[in-house]
């Protein structure tokens, strides 16, 4: 999914990316606890350009990830996941990642043009600049989760909050008797508030 909106014409599989970050020393069973890491696969998985961002989806990094999203550009973001791939806050013992590909915007003010099969929905007229956020009253961000066979549509500020609390790992992995990959200051240090955008290799 990330990669069709990067134009990257080469199929890359779920498998494919699993055994690269196996390689890699990045996980041990699929797990991956650090952003840095996830940036650096993503890179060599899609031939793409990666920004992290640290600090949480609030403040200035709210612009930088919803122009990011209008530009067509996908941002991956760790969550605690719920039953349902949706957000929740379990301090971290549900971490997963999930692919944002679009955003929704309900805004106060704006010129639109409506959407010919789906009343209610409008669309930017041919070379609008993006919209100016702040006059949004509502937003809902296109996400799937990684295993998940369909796309959902979250409310940020539930993705920002759940993205803001991953805090350690669930204390029934640390007993499990598995050896996972966690980076040094743990879930903390190395999901809690990152983001990561990514972008087409200039050429």
């Amino acid at each position: 999914m990330a990669g069709g909106l990067l134009d990257n014409a080469k199929e890359v599989t779920l498998g494919a990316i699993v055994d690269t970050a196996i390689s890699k020393g990045y996980t041990a069973l699929g797990e991956m606890f650090s952003a840095v890491n996830m940036a650096s696969l993503a890179e060599q998985m899609f031939g793409c350009q990666c920004e992290l961002l640290s600090g949480g989806m609030d403040g200035e990094n709210r612009e930088r990830i919803l122009h990011h999203l209008m530009a067509g550009l996908p941002v991956l973001v760790p969550y605690d996941e719920d039953f349902n791939h949706e957000p929740c806050q379990r301090n971290g013992h549900r971490a997963h990642w999930a692919v944002i590909s679009g955003v929704l915007l309900g805004m106060l003010s704006g010129s639109f043009e409506p959407d010919v099969d789906i009343p209610g929905l409008y669309h930017p007229p041919p070379r609008f600049m993006a919209p100016y956020t702040g006059d949004a009253d509502e937003i809902y961000l296109i996400a799937k989760q990684g295993k998940s066979l369909r796309y959902q549509l979250w409310e940020y500020s539930s993705v920002s909050r759940s993205n803001g609390q991953l805090l350690q790992l669930d204390p029934k992995r640390a007993i499990d008797g598995n050896a996972y990959v966690l980076p040094e200051g743990g879930v903390q240090a190395g999901l809690c508030g990152k983001i990561v955008l990514l972008k087409r290799t200039e050429n």
